[in-house]
């Protein structure tokens, strides 16, 4: 049964969005919103009924043709050509969970009031996130500056009964949509195509997908740095609460705090050590994963401001009696903010791909690859060889995007930002991030099995038991791809 929740005028936060995606939900508009939708939408038609002035994209046309009148009879034309002309997306499908978030997005900005579009216009993409229908939108297109113009542009054409959609899984054209729901394609209005394109909502659903996603990773990297922390006969003292408030970053603490967690109890911690100091991969773990943490929740407001912005242009301000014209689509800030989270990504992957080397190299009473009959059996030998590729993958992808940019539309779009492109990279890297961690996973628990009769943190132990339902423990070599798949699974079911 689906949940109801109220978009009202006040910002959107993380937690709520990550409650409207965990399970159904029916969105709606409070009345002070609704009220506001339909105020900003009359001052503009006064606005356009009272005098001849030229309003951007309003009664003009776009980017370098912004000085071209175009009369009233020409409006729906204008904007419906202007959903045409700029569907020009390529390449991979946008994932279903992050058209959604688009689609909440995009409803947020317009209901807040200041983009001038009709009421009916915010209710049709309220009908298309409650009842699941899903534009068809393609990853490249948009040069994040002029908005995501490309990817939106996608977004809108079933509005007007064009381009796809997919209901339930499968594609459709969207003329389906009357015959489904008895929804008649709309006439965009003056105004109306460009505030669907303009807006930063493609490259900040990526950010927000990723912010959701990097969180959960950051608490499974430290549970599962513990365990491998265990099982190398690591020492205690890197984790010393002392060591941490006399250098007080909040990840770091943080992160020193939960390795301290799950190690509470185990046997394996207080067993007697190997060596008085343990590589930096094991020893810094607060100190590298608490860096990502803190990276995290900087983006996470960059991304919490901008889910609650106005970032279409022109805006429209009734109290002010004004129709201004900005640059709030330009999505520097999201460029730079992603970029960040994609260095802080491959850091976490970069480190555990090291604790996973360390496992498997013969040392501190661990077997060679960590079997029993190596030589024979090649063991954990070649998924380390798997972690290394994909970290290496990781850090070609951590280039930032933001530094690039490339004249568009005769030179009136002359510097962009490119979060676009961040935002899709970085949704690449955090699937990476999940197979780099199921690697050093499975390490770690086979490494716990040749400690055996020791036990870790019970907690840990738990996990390891329902974990090892789904994979066994490596006694000889098997195809370990079907493992690693599992493994995948195992993490991203896990709730912690």
């Amino acid at each position: 049964m689906s949940k109801k929740f109220i978009l009202t005028t006040r910002p959107l936060s993380l937690p709520e969005v990550r409650k409207i995606l965990a399970q159904p939900t029916l969105l709606q508009l409070d009345r002070k919103t609704r009220k506001q939708v339909a105020d900003c939408r009359d001052f503009v038609e006064k606005k356009l009924a009272a005098d001849d002035q030229l309003y951007y994209g309003i009664n003009t046309g776009f980017g370098s043709l912004c000085n071209i009148s175009i009369n009233a009879t020409q409006t729906v034309d204008l904007q419906t050509n202007l959903i045409r002309s700029h569907s020009c997306g390529m390449g991979d499908e946008v994932p279903e969970d992050i058209v959604r978030l688009i689609l909440l997005l995009k409803i947020k900005n317009l209901s807040l009031g200041y983009s001038g579009v009709r009421p009916v216009l915010v209710n049709r993409l309220l009908d298309f996130y409650n009842h699941n229908v899903l534009p068809q939108i393609f990853q490249l297109g948009s040069l994040g500056a002029s908005g995501d113009l490309a990817p939106l542009a996608h977004l809108a054409l079933p509005l007007i009964g064009e381009g796809k959609v997919r209901i339930d899984g499968k594609l459709h054209n969207a003329s389906i949509l009357k015959k489904k729901f008895g929804w008649t394609p709309l006439e965009l209005q003056a105004k109306e195509g460009l505030a669907m394109l303009n807006g930063t909502q493609f490259s900040t659903a990526y950010g927000l997908w990723s912010c959701i996603k990097f969180k959960k990773l950051l608490h499974q990297a430290n549970m599962i740095a513990a365990l491998s922390i265990d099982v190398f006969s690591c020492q205690t003292t890197p984790f010393d609460a002392k060591l941490h408030i006399i250098r007080p970053h909040p990840g770091q603490k943080a992160a020193a705090a939960l390795i301290r967690k799950w190690r509470k109890g185990s046997q394996l911690a207080k067993a007697k050590k190997h060596s008085v100091q343990d590589p930096y991969s094991f020893r810094c773990v607060p100190q590298v994963h608490g860096a990502s943490m803190d990276a995290l929740t900087h983006v996470e407001k960059v991304i919490t401001t901008e889910i609650n912005a106005v970032t279409d242009n022109p805006t429209i301000f009734p109290n002010a009696d004004e129709i201004l014209s900005g640059g709030n689509f330009h999505a520097q800030p999201i460029a730079l903010a992603l970029d960040y989270l994609a260095i802080a990504c491959a850091e976490i992957g970069s480190i555990s791909e090291r604790r996973t080397y360390q496992l498997i190299s013969g040392q501190r009473d661990l077997p060679d690859f960590l079997t029993r009959k190596a030589g024979l059996n090649s063991g954990m030998m070649i998924p380390q060889y798997t972690a290394a590729a994909i970290v290496s993958q990781n850090k070609q992808l951590a280039t930032p995007a933001s530094v690039d940019s490339i004249v568009s539309c005769n030179g009136q779009e002359d510097h962009v930002s490119m979060a676009a492109n961040a935002g899709t990279r970085l949704h690449r890297m955090m699937k990476n991030i999940e197979r780099i961690l199921a690697i050093e996973w499975m390490s770690a628990t086979q490494g716990l099995s040749l400690r055996r009769p020791l036990k870790t943190n019970t907690a840990m132990e738990k996990i390891v038991a329902v974990y090892r339902k789904k994979v066994k423990t490596l006694e000889e070599d098997r195809i370990l791809s079907e493992d690693l798949a599992a493994t995948v699974l195992f993490l991203q079911e896990q709730k912690i």
